[in-house]
């Protein structure tokens, strides 16, 4: 199974519902709260051109967010993708 990142900041509702997809997956994550370093979620606003939480990677694709991982889940592609 690829690594997956997963950058979250506190009380973020779609956060919460990326990591219990990737649980319902049995899916092992790493979780990056942005906010807990200085300058970390400018790093990733720069990283990603995108300013809104979470932002997903697995392996070296960036996803998106949650809803982008849904719809990737709804596709099909999710699982083949995790499996890789």
């Amino acid at each position: 199974m690829p690594e997956i990142i997963i950058y979250t900041a506190v009380r973020c509702p779609y956060c919460t519902m990326a990591k219990r997809l990737f649980e319902r997956k049995g899916a092992t994550y790493t979780e990056i709260d942005i906010d807990s370093r200085p300058g970390l979620r400018e790093e990733v606003m720069e990283k990603t051109r995108r300013r809104t939480v979470p932002q997903i990677y697995i392996g070296d694709r960036h996803i998106g967010g949650f809803d982008d991982l849904q719809a990737m889940d709804m596709r099909k592609q999710l699982d083949p993708l995790l499996q890789a």
